[in-house]
C-alpha cells in the first residue's frame, strides 16, 4: 500500500495516510482509460448538425436551359451542388454519437487514472477542506500553499462554500466522490482531496 503525506490548508505536512491498493494501486490500463475518455467526449456531442442535400433544397425543378445549343454545359437543376444555393454533396445529418462502456470498464478506467495520479505524485491529501465563507481569494491562497495551479478538488459531500469559492478560478473544478471520472482526473492532473473524501473513494470504488 502506498503512503502519501497529508497536508493542512496552509501547505504544511501534518500526517500520512495509507492508500488502498484496490483503488490507488491497480495495474494501469491505458487502453481502458482511452476508451473512457473517448466515450465521455463523444457522449457530450449533441449530434444535431444538419444540412440539406440537393433533394431537400427548395426549387430547381426544371432545367435552367435546354440541353444543347446554348454553349453552356448541360445542367439539370439550379439546386445541384455546383450552383450557388444548391444542396450539399454529403450533407451531415443528425446522429447519435453515444459510446457505451459497462460499469466494470468505467470503474477500471477510473482506478487506472487514480493510480497514475498517485504514481505521478499528483494526489494531494488534506486533513480537512472547509471554508467558513465564500471567498475565492482564500481558496486561491490554499491552492498557492499546495503549489497547485490546475486541480480537480474532490469533496466528500456537498460543500457549497468550497464549490462557490472555487468556481471562478481558472483550471480548477470541484466534484463530489460520486461525480469523479477518468476524463477529469487525467485532464486536471492534480487531484486534491480531504482524508474523508479519500476514504469515501475507497469505499465506493474498491
Amino acid at each position: 500500500m502506498a503512503n502519501v503525506s497529508v497536508y493542512n490548508m496552509l501547505g504544511n505536512t501534518v500526517d500520512t495516510i495509507e492508500l488502498n491498493d484496490s483503488v490507488f494501486g491497480v495495474e494501469i490500463n491505458e487502453h481502458l482509460m482511452h476508451l473512457a475518455v473517448t466515450a465521455q467526449l463523444a457522449n457530450k456531442r449533441q449530434g444535431t448538425q444538419k444540412a440539406k442535400t440537393r433533394s431537400e433544397v427548395s426549387g430547381g425543378g426544371r432545367k435552367p436551359w435546354r440541353q444543347k445549343g446554348t454553349g453552356h454545359a448541360r445542367q439539370g437543376s439550379t439546386r445541384a451542388p455546383q450552383w450557388t444555393g444548391g444542396g450539399v454533396v454529403f450533407a451531415p445529418t443528425p446522429r447519435d454519437y453515444t459510446i457505451v462502456l459497462n460499469k466494470k470498464e468505467k470503474r477500471a478506467a477510473l482506478k487506472s487514472a487514480l493510480t497514475a495520479t498517485v504514481q505521478g505524485n499528483k494526489l494531494i491529501v488534506l486533513d480537512a477542506l472547509q471554508m467558513d465563507e465564500v471567498k475565492t481569494k482564500k481558496f486561491q491562497a490554499v491552492l498557492d500553499a499546495l503549489k497547485a495551479s490546475k486541480a480537480l478538488v474532490v469533496l466528500e459531500d456537498l460543500n457549497q462554500n468550497v464549490i462557490l469559492s472555487a468556481r471562478n478560478i481558472e483550471g480548477v473544478k470541484t466534484a463530489q466522490v460520486n461525480e469523479i471520472n477518468t476524463y477529469d482526473v487525467l485532464k486536471y492532473g492534480t487531484v486534491i482531496a480531504s482524508k474523508a473524501a479519500v476514504k469515501k473513494i475507497e469505499e465506493v470504488y474498491a
